[in-house]
């Protein structure tokens, strides 16, 4: 390999996470951390994903390690709990871990389940919390039509929006149509996060909302440019990251200058643990907008078998060229 390559390598730290409710159908997060100048940068990319994607996921990380961060408009930004797939009876102790937040979003959609799955579930999270802001997540799993029907059964529920309800953007422009009488916000988030084009869903009169995540935009300063040129409302969120790269969603909520919804990034709460003793999990609904710096103790207790350094290095290699 190359000096370049090696000084990255020799950058990077690799760690696994356990998690409390399992998530994306893992029961661990493996994620890579970088040193740098300015601090520490997470680069965390899903497993399944490409090196051209993954690149821009690296991108973030690197700007974030060696670049100090825009300055801040607020200092604490409001999170929303998020609840996975989970049975109606497991939701409350899903929830508890959730202290003081106001949103739910709940995944759906999941496979292997049914809309009455959904629709409990929902259910479980409004009798549980009457006020609480509602948001259903279905990553673009649903037909036009699947996505109909589901989306008037929940209605019942007062969403405050439904993120991805299809995967691709005419799909979600269709839906809108078809949905306007009942006032029930589409928000797009692979739609933006995942594009080649993530200005596409806008112009395409797609959504009323984006949903933007620092990493795989690319990192902040990319983030906000997109939001700017958008013109939506938008949702900042996470990957399920560590406090590392919660702390870069959380900065770039942050500098956002508006900020009407709250953050998908109570997700440290879904960790067992973290890389800092005082991980960025919400308390009375908000968390910091400040750098968080890993412990060097768990790091160590953390971090990923030989193998797995490995895999990640592999990885690295793939994307450099795509940088």
């Amino acid at each position: 390999m190359d000096l370049a390559f090696e000084r990255l390598a020799d950058r990077m730290h690799v760690v696994s996470l356990p998690l409390a409710t399992r998530f994306r159908g893992v029961d661990e997060r493996e994620v890579a951390l970088v040193s740098g100048e300015a601090g520490w940068g997470e680069w965390s990319p899903f497993l399944e994903y490409g090196p051209e994607e993954a690149a821009r996921w690296l991108r973030a990380a690197l700007e974030d390690a060696d670049v100090e961060r825009p300055a801040l408009l607020r200092d604490r930004v409001p999170v929303n709990a998020t609840l996975p797939a989970v049975a109606p009876a497991a939701v409350a102790g899903v929830l508890a871990r959730y202290d003081g937040c106001r949103t739910v979003k709940v995944k759906v959609a999941e496979r292997g389940q049914s809309l009455e799955d959904d629709i409990a579930r929902v259910a479980e999270v409004r009798a549980l919390l009457p006020d609480a802001r509602i948001r259903v997540d279905a990553n673009g799993a649903w037909s036009v039509d699947e996505a109909e029907t589901a989306v008037r059964a929940l209605e019942r529920f007062d969403l405050e929006y439904v993120e991805q309800p299809c995967a691709s953007v005419p799909e979600l422009a269709e839906l809108r149509a078809r949905l306007h009488r009942l006032a029930i916000p589409i928000a797009a988030d692979e739609s933006v996060r995942k594009a080649t084009d993530p200005l596409l869903v806008a112009r395409a009169g797609a959504a009323d909302v984006v949903v933007v995540k620092a990493q795989p935009l690319g990192g902040i300063r990319a983030a906000l440019a997109i939001v700017a040129e958008a013109g939506l409302p938008a949702v900042v969120s996470s990957a399920l990251d560590s406090s590392i790269g919660l702390s870069l969603g959380a900065a770039l909520a942050g500098a956002l200058p508006e900020l009407p919804y709250d953050c998908g990034l109570g997700t440290g709460a879904l960790l067992a643990s973290d890389v800092t003793p005082s991980p960025l999990v919400p308390v009375d609904g908000a968390i910091a907008a400040a750098r968080v710096h890993p412990d060097p103790a768990l790091l160590a207790r953390h971090a990923a078998a030989p193998e797995r350094v490995e895999h990640w290095r592999a990885r690295l290699a793939a994307c450099l060229p795509h940088l």
